[in-house]
């Protein structure tokens, strides 16, 4: 399995995109090695129609929907679009959305037509191991789904929602623990965390751990648009940021780097993770970095390159 970290093909990266005359241009480099993967996750940081009023200005994220082509084609299988970006052009754009990814062969998760479809997990079966994933957002700005309404999964927490609420919190764990009695893993996909920094605020720690007693089996989060350190607890991985994988965030060098998590599973069991750098260009595409270039990336995780 790969996960990759924030994935943000509109804007100046669309218009890149589109003047190579491909909308999934900055995906290729990479595209063989993720196709390559059993299974292969990201977090989708925009929508996928800009019909309504932006409601986060220039941050406002929509990319042109024939990407879901070029995601196809890298062997994406599950996406998830529980961030704050899923909501930037209303509830009619989020529902387009919703509907293209459905009429595409990957799976989505973290959002929804509703509460429940937002907390909703995905099972994905390979050689007979049932791969179980939930995601929620930590940050706002994309409305948490109601009983009624569209939105995203949501767990009020620092540094944008919180502090902590506990009836949040429960509502993931409970999550997590009921998808065990489906899925022989469970992954979780949180959006949280601190923007332009190595370190997790202290309320991702406490609700990693939580996920983890729950029944996780390994923590992926985004939204640092750095990579961050990778902590540890019970023996299992909670990796606080990937860093962003597709974004024209040009004006440093660490919005550029990033890391796949290449996850390698015996059975049931969680072998090992492999973290690869590489590097965002200037055509906003990641390509492998390699030397001491990229261990300085991975050294920014506390873990060595492969974890055991």
């Amino acid at each position: 399995m790969t996960i990759v970290g924030d994935i943000m093909l509109g804007r100046r990266v669309g218009d890149a995109a589109a003047a190579a005359g491909d909308a999934a241009a900055p995906l290729r480099p990479m595209q063989d090695r993720l196709a390559a993967a059993d299974i292969t996750v990201g977090n989708l940081e925009s929508t996928l129609s800009d019909e309504g009023a932006p409601r986060q200005g220039t941050d406002s994220f929509a990319a042109d929907p024939r990407v879901l082509h070029g995601l196809e084609d890298a062997g994406f299988d599950v996406l998830s679009l529980a961030n704050n970006h899923t909501g930037d052009y209303g509830d009619h754009a989020l529902r387009q959305t919703l509907h293209r990814i459905e009429n595409s062969s990957i799976a989505r998760l973290g959002a929804g037509r509703n509460r429940s479809g937002a907390w909703r997990p995905v099972v994905i079966e390979r050689n007979g191991v049932r791969f179980g994933f939930v995601a929620f957002n930590a940050i706002g700005e994309t409305p948490p789904a109601t009983p009624t309404s569209p939105g995203a999964a949501q767990v009020r927490m620092q540094p944008r929602t919180g502090p902590l609420n506990p009836a949040d919190l429960r509502l993931a764990t409970r999550t997590v623990r009921r998808l065990g009695d489906r899925a022989d893993v469970v992954i979780v996909l949180p959006h949280w965390g601190d923007q332009y920094t190595y370190e997790p605020v202290p309320d991702q720690r406490r609700v990693g751990a939580a996920l983890i007693d729950a029944g996780a089996d390994i923590v992926v989060g985004g939204h640092p648009h750095w990579v961050q350190r990778v902590q540890r607890h019970r023996g299992r991985l909670i990796v606080h940021s990937l860093g962003n994988f597709v974004f024209d965030m040009d004006f440093s060098r660490e919005t550029q780097e990033g890391v796949l998590a290449e996850l390698r599973f015996v059975g049931t069991r969680l072998r090992s993770v492999r973290f690869s750098p590489y590097l965002i260009g200037d055509d906003f595409a990641p390509r492998p970095l390699h030397g001491a270039a990229g261990r300085q990336i991975v050294a920014h995780l506390g873990v060595p390159p492969t974890v055991r």
